[in-house]
């Protein structure tokens, strides 16, 4: 029984390594640049977001981590909803099925999001949670700003712009409106 546990956490571990982009894409300091107005620093920040959501969410997870290293209930209780991250979030290939009814991965992130603030607040460490969590917010989207989009290669199904790449769409130019 224990080795299937041991088992199903390192595949977990591997899908969640797999589902990361690139630490030498993500932390790459030659694709720092400033935007050159508001319209390229927003599209960077939705491109930069969408491309390295996963990358954004373990840099929130461990700004989080890090501020709880003098409570060590509240970081038993991280660590338990951490597993919940691990398995639910960075190890799934497909999407999450609830009641039949498919789950998208924004959702899932904004749900654990959620639970993980939620049970960090009932061990008290509620200042702690809501500084880390500014503090995690500012460095994500001061990386997403700064992060040049021009070196990314990004599939249509995780672009921004999706929808408008579809092969559905009607090449005479009838677009529905979403």
């Amino acid at each position: 029984m224990s080795t299937g546990i041991v088992t199903r956490f390192k595949e977990a571990g591997q899908s969640a390594m797999s589902a990361h982009r690139p630490l030498s894409e993500f932390a790459d300091p030659t694709a720092l640049s400033l935007p050159s107005n508001l319209s390229d620093a927003t599209t960077r920040l939705f491109q930069n977001l969408t491309h390295f959501r996963s990358n954004y969410a373990m840099v929130l997870l461990v700004v989080l981590f890090l501020s709880l290293i003098y409570h060590p209930v509240s970081i038993i209780v991280f660590l338990i909803v951490f597993a919940a991250w691990v398995f639910f979030y960075f190890s799934r290939d497909d999407e999450l099925v609830v009641f039949g009814f498919p789950v998208g991965d924004r959702v899932v992130m904004a749900v654990l999001g959620v639970v993980t603030v939620v049970a960090l607040v009932l061990t008290h460490v509620w200042l702690n949670v809501v500084v880390s969590a500014v503090v995690g917010v500012v460095l994500v989207c001061l990386h997403a700003v700064f992060r040049g989009t021009e070196d990314l290669v990004m599939e249509d199904k995780e672009s921004p712009y999706g929808a408008l790449l579809q092969d559905e769409a009607d090449p005479s130019g009838n677009y529905i409106i979403m």
